[in-house]
């Protein structure tokens, strides 16, 4: 996969000349963990994540005051690069947590056997139904997001049409020529998107569907940046690059950083959200198996759940906490987009049919 759900909302704030905040290790000088405990005399705590991975430098220095552990954050490629690489180095991690698989790939990081099991400090906290290895602790969720088709408000106001809510509205003639897709076999939305299809046509119905799509010229690139930032016209740089798409597979929380990155800030967003067409990501963190420092990795593990934390994460990187108790700053909730159901596929069931749907996909939308 290309992009993760990060990766893609940080290239909208490049596009629109911001520099998001990067997750880097405390400058603060630690001290020695908990005796007794593997790893408790290492002063880092080494993070692998894929290549977004985003916290504001107070809160990781939070994190250095509470338990003397300094973060050091290793960025590996998009999230399926480095779920890869960590499935290539089991027993011998390059880090004590990994930060990023989600679930569309909890399959593959559970079945081989990435993780130490460990239930974080503040799991009743989280709702039951995103802890999905909540039996055995394997991972932890920390955060979620939904994959949903975005619109270019200006254009559907200048045509006087309405824009589509449904993914069944993709496929009427009034939408013919307007949309672009990621390739689910490259990038992360894509890959979402399509399983939002199979969620809600199921798998003797989701082809059909496809047909109608291709039929009506859906228009498919390799990942997020170029669909979202050459071809989709609602984006800061659709706009530059004169972009002809006004529909775009993206992410519910695009629209708040089209505002948050404006200069000056709009009063109101410039892309809206098709609800009717998102599909749920939730994203997990683990302790891995053989990691150097077992005790911080769980006091990261804890700390990742904590409120302070939480909070963070919705105007870094751009997802909703899971945490119950945390609180989401407006911009976020103002501008950012709900789906009341939106689409989901059990991992067991992924884990069976993900290398045929896509191969099928492929081969139908594609070739």
């Amino acid at each position: 996969m290309s992009t993760t759900r990060k990766a893609a909302l940080a290239a909208v704030a490049a596009a629109l000349g911001a520099t998001a905040l990067a997750g880097c290790g405390s400058s603060d000088d630690p001290a020695s963990g908990a005796a007794g405990t593997k790893g408790a005399g290492s002063k880092t705590v080494t993070l692998v994540s894929h290549d977004s991975f985003n916290a504001s430098k107070d809160v990781l220095k939070e994190f250095t005051r509470e338990t003397g552990y300094t973060v050091k954050v290793l960025k590996s490629g998009d999230a399926g690069a480095a779920l890869n690489q960590e499935i290539l180095t089991k027993g011998s991690p390059r880090g004590d947590v990994f930060f990023g698989v989600d679930n569309t790939l909890l399959s593959r990081a559970l079945d081989n056997g990435l993780f130490t099991p460990y239930e974080a400090k503040g799991l009743d906290r989280v709702p039951a139904e995103v802890q999905l290895d909540a039996g055995k602790h394997r991972v932890t969720p920390v955060d979620t997001g939904d994959i949903c088709v975005n619109y270019d408000k200006k254009y559907f106001a200048d045509k006087k049409l309405a824009p589509p809510k449904t993914f069944a509205d993709l496929a009427k003639p009034a939408y013919k020529d307007l949309l672009v897709t990621e390739n689910a076999a490259t990038s992360s939305p894509g890959l979402g998107f399509l399983l939002g299809t199979v969620a809600t046509y199921g798998e003797d119905g989701y082809q059909d569907y496809w047909k109608k799509l291709k039929d009506n010229g859906v228009k498919v690139v390799d990942g997020w940046e170029q669909a979202y930032n050459e071809e989709f016209s609602g984006s800061a740089g659709g706009k530059k690059a004169k972009a002809d798409r006004p529909l775009v597979v993206s992410y519910a929380s695009s629209p708040p950083v089209e505002v948050l990155y404006a200069d000056p800030q709009p009063k109101t967003a410039p892309t809206g959200v098709a609800t009717g067409t998102c599909f749920r990501q939730i994203e997990f963190a683990g302790l891995l198996d053989g990691a150097k420092n077992e005790a911080g990795g769980k006091a990261l593990l804890d700390f990742l759940i904590g409120k302070r934390f939480q909070e963070d994460m919705p105007l870094t990187m751009f997802v909703s906490p899971v945490a119950k108790d945390a609180k989401v700053p407006e911009l976020f909730t103002k501008f950012g987009a709900t789906a009341e159901k939106p689409a989901t596929v059990a991992p067991d069931t992924i884990a069976k049919n993900r290398e045929q749907w896509v191969q099928s996909w492929s081969s139908l939308v594609v070739k």
